[in-house]
C-alpha cells in the first residue's frame, strides 16, 4: 500500500496524515543514533519471548531464523528471519524501520503485519528498551533461511484488510506507569503488558481475532493451535502462593507435582524462566493486582 509508510491508525479516524505517526514515532526515532545496550537487549529478548516464535520446532533449528508455525482460525502464519542477514533478515533495516514495526506494525514497504505479529502489545515497549533489543538482534549470527510465505484463508490474505484491523482494535504508544500502583506493580504491568504479550493468548478473541477487553488475561478454551489458555487472574491464582507461583514461573512445576508442557512450557523454558527474582516477583505483584475474572463457561 503506498504512503502506508506514512500513517497511522487510531480510534477516531481510519487515517491520520504523516505528521502524526512522526509525533508518536519522534522521541524513538529522534534518537535512533543513540547507542543501544545488546546486553540488555539480549535480556528482553527473553523476557518477550523472541526465541520461540522465531525458531522452528525442531532439534537443528537456527535460533532467529523463523520458520515457526501458528496455527489460527484464519491460517497458519510463519515466524520471519530475525537474523541481520541482507537478504532473508534484518540485514537492510534501519533502527527507525524496526521502531516502526514494534510501535505501528508497519513493514519498511509500507504494509501493515498481521497482529499474528504481537505489535498491540509490543507497541508499549519503552524507547530506550527498543533501541536495546535492535542492538542485540544486529548482534546474531546472519542465517540465510528465506522466510516462508503465511497460508491464510480468503479473505484474509488480503492483508490491506488489517487496516480496518488496526481501527478496531490497535492503540499505539508506549506503556505508562499508573500513579496508582506501586513500583513494582508498574515494573509487572510492563513485563506483561508490554514485552511478555501475554495477553496474546490469555485474552479471548472475538470471530475478528481483536481481544474481548472485558475478558482481559481471564483465558479462554479456543487459544492458539485451538487450545484452553488458562485463566491468569486472581480467579485462579490465589490457589496457588507466591512461592509456588514463583517455582512454576522458573521450573514449569506446580504445586501437584506435574511440570507443564507444550507452548507454556517453553515459555517458561525461554522466557519467565530466566528473569531476575525481581522481575519474577513484579510480574506476581501485577498478577495478583489484577480484576478477578470468572473463567469462561464450558
Amino acid at each position: 500500500m503506498r504512503g502506508a509508510r506514512q500513517r497511522i491508525v487510531c480510534r477516531n479516524t481510519v487515517e491520520l496524515p504523516a505528521i502524526v505517526a512522526a509525533l508518536v514515532l519522534g522521541a524513538a526515532i529522534g534518537t535512533a543514533c543513540a547507542q543501544g545496550n545488546a546486553r540488555n537487549g539480549e535480556y528482553l529478548a527473553k523476557a518477550g519471548g523472541c526465541l520461540g516464535c522465531h525458531t522452528q520446532d525442531r532439534k537443528d533449528a537456527v535460533a532467529f531464523a523463523g520458520g515457526r508455525a501458528l496455527k489460527t482460525p484464519f491460517g497458519t502464519f510463519f515466524g520471519p528471519n530475525i537474523t541481520p542477514h541482507p537478504q532473508a533478515g534484518l540485514g537492510r533495516w534501519t533502527e527507525a524501520d524496526f521502531l516502526r514495526a514494534m510501535r505501528l506494525g508497519v513493514r519498511p514497504d509500507g504494509a501493515h503485519y498481521y497482529p499474528a505479529f504481537p505489535y498491540p502489545s509490543f507497541t508499549r515497549i519503552t524507547d530506550s528498551d527498543l533501541r536495546d533489543l535492535w542492538a542485540f538482534l544486529r548482534t546474531l549470527p546472519p542465517n540465510s533461511r528465506p522466510n516462508q510465505p503465511h497460508e491464510l484463508r480468503f479473505p484474509f490474505n488480503w492483508r490491506y484488510l488489517v487496516l480496518g484491523w488496526k481501527w478496531l482494535f490497535f492503540t499505539p504508544g508506549p506503556f505508562t506507569s499508573d500513579k496508582g500502583r506501586t513500583p513494582l506493580v508498574n515494573r509487572g504491568a510492563y513485563l506483561v503488558e508490554a514485552l511478555g504479550h501475554c495477553g496474546e493468548c490469555h485474552t479471548a478473541r472475538n470471530f475478528l481475532g481483536g481481544p474481548k477487553r472485558d475478558r482481559h488475561l481471564a483465558g479462554t478454551r479456543k487459544g492458539p493451535e485451538g487450545k484452553s489458555v488458562p485463566n491468569l487472574t486472581p480467579t485462579r491464582l490465589k490457589k496457588w502462593n507466591d512461592a509456588e507461583l514463583k517455582e512454576f514461573l522458573e521450573t514449569g512445576l506446580d504445586p501437584e507435582g506435574d511440570v507443564v508442557g507444550e507452548t507454556m512450557g517453553e515459555v517458561i523454558r525461554n522466557s519467565t524462566g530466566k528473569l531476575t527474582p525481581e522481575d519474577l516477583a513484579a510480574l506476581i505483584a501485577y498478577l495478583r493486582a489484577l480484576p478477578a475474572l470468572a473463567d469462561e463457561p464450558k
